[in-house]
């Protein structure tokens, strides 16, 4: 365990699994009280175990990003039981229901929006009106290279929405950090979770794939993303405001 976050509470949705759990993970190894949310409680239960047996500190709080009264629950709560947040990972998402523009159903459509955007915007509202209560935070949404900065067919809904988080992210970074709160985003590309395969494809036959049309020839792992979050949450990011860092083996042209 290190100090960078020492006293400090975090709060990562979608932490049930992925790059979630592995944020979660890293803001633990750095001191942080760490809260995880999602709908799964069981797959959360299992990333507070996985926390607390590296000897960190960390809670689960059960929520639904697309469901307004959850999420001001969510925040609120965290704040009761430990003092405070002071980081907020807005990581939860879904990649939908792959599909061509005119073939997407209107519920198709509004589901990636409903998970992928509002409930980013959701996370935000709440937790951003918190930290200006208490001078201040750091905020890091999970935007993605392959939908804010490739254009993939049949990825309509899904590259709208991660292109939407990066322009809420900057226009927010400059309307709160003269408030005292940093907000940048993070756009990684193929990482190795059940989200980077294809339908019907197995792990192998990505990393063949993937081999062919990445110069870095792999998905990246959860804890180089979760490295790339904790650095921009850090002190050491303190003139970092508005970015996307993208993280993608070289991946977008």
């Amino acid at each position: 365990m290190t100090a960078r976050f020492t006293q400090q509470v975090a709060l990562v949705t979608g932490g049930g699994s992925g790059i979630g759990r592995a944020t979660a993970l890293a803001l633990a190894r750095e001191g942080a009280t760490v809260v995880v949310s999602g709908r799964r409680p069981e797959r959360l239960a299992e990333t507070v175990d996985q926390v607390k047996a590296a000897g960190g500190l960390a809670d689960a709080i059960p929520a639904d990003v697309t469901r307004a009264d959850q999420v001001a629950h969510l925040v609120a709560e965290t704040v009761a039981r430990h003092g405070g947040l002071h980081v907020a990972v807005n990581n939860a998402g879904t990649i939908g229901v792959p599909g061509l523009l005119a073939d997407l159903s209107e519920d198709a459509w509004a589901g990636v929006l409903s998970t992928n955007l509002t409930g980013v915007w959701l996370c935000m509202k709440h937790q951003i009106a918190h930290m200006r209560s208490q001078g201040g935070g750091c905020i890091v949404n999970l935007a993605s290279s392959i939908g804010a900065h490739l254009t993939l067919p049949g990825m309509g809904a899904y590259a709208a929405t991660k292109a939407a988080v990066n322009a809420l992210t900057r226009t927010a970074a400059k309307e709160y950090i003269g408030a005292g709160i940093r907000i940048n985003a993070v756009s990684p590309g193929p990482v190795d979770t059940p989200m980077s395969r294809f339908p019907g494809e197995t792990d192998q036959d990505r990393d063949a794939r993937l081999a062919q049309v990445l110069p870095i020839r792999r998905p990246a792992t959860t804890d180089e993303i979760a490295a790339a979050v904790v650095w921009l949450a850090s002190p050491e990011a303190s003139f970092v405001v508005g970015h996307d860092l993208v993280i993608d083996g070289a991946g977008t042209p």
